[in-house]
């Protein structure tokens, strides 16, 4: 294989590019933070959504080490999104308030990845579409099966009896628990194998996205306390609503039954 000698570190990271897209609207100190950090949520939403295809691909093939393998890089990746926050906290209320109103109508609802993050772990509300008109991929999301539907084929690959329905279902509509399903993943854990170890591993993404949102809030409520967001986003009261619904209701629902 022939080399190229002119690629370089800088080149192959295109790091003129990277390192020129920070563009503060003021001269406040704190401005390259949140844009930094922001910036930096962005590339790890595009390497989660990465994973997450290549995590339905081998679901569907019923390949149990990979998709634990590529679970646990989900899962560290949150962690690390997660840890982001304790870094943009230590930005007061005051400092984000000096160079705050340079945001005019931008706000962190319009991060058309992590609203495809969403539809590819399930999520399906036509009214974001709304906000998002010119992200085609999100729309596909919302129209092609999601990391359940994928585990369900997995678990018929390993020769569980999922219901029929279920595998058929119109993956465009939102998913509404299943007591059936909830059986089947009764006698997945009951068997205590590969597939027990990949129901177990998306409980944590679950629960990894949870405490991503618990951060958030928190991090906006000390920020910017009760008021609307960027752009008259609805701030805080709007991430409240969304704590504590899981993305995968089923894997929770059995808890109680093992």
């Amino acid at each position: 294989m022939a080399h190229d000698a002119t690629l370089t570190y800088s080149s192959y990271l295109a790091l003129d590019e990277v390192l020129g897209a920070q563009r503060p609207r003021s001269d406040e100190h704190d401005e390259p933070l949140f844009i930094v950090i922001h910036q930096v949520y962005e590339l790890w939403f595009k390497q989660v959504l990465h994973e997450l295809a290549h995590l339905q691909r081998v679901l569907a093939a019923g390949d149990t080490a990979h998709a634990n393998r590529t679970l646990r890089r989900v899962l560290s990746i949150l962690k690390v999104v997660v840890a982001q926050v304790d870094v943009l906290e230590t930005m007061t209320p005051t400092q984000f308030t000096s160079f705050r109103a340079r945001l005019d109508a931008s706000s962190g609802f319009q991060s058309g990845q992590f609203r495809e993050l969403e539809a590819v772990l399930g999520r399906r509300d036509p009214r974001v579409l709304d906000h998002h008109a010119g992200v085609g991929s999100l729309a596909a999301a919302m129209s092609r099966p999601s990391v359940f539907d994928s585990f369900l084929a997995y678990l018929v690959a390993h020769g569980y009896e999922v219901p029929a329905p279920l595998l058929s279902r119109d993956v465009a509509k939102p998913w509404e628990p299943s007591p059936a399903l909830q059986e089947v993943l009764l006698a997945v854990y009951a068997d205590d194998g590969g597939p027990s170890t990949v129901a177990e591993h998306l409980v944590d993404l679950d629960e990894g996205l949870q405490e991503w949102r618990y951060r958030h809030v928190k991090m906006v409520e000390r920020t910017i306390g009760a008021k609307l967001g960027t752009g008259g986003s609805p701030g805080a009261a709007y991430l409240r609503g969304t704590l504590f619904t899981p993305v995968f209701p089923d894997l929770w629902a059995v808890r109680g039954a093992l």
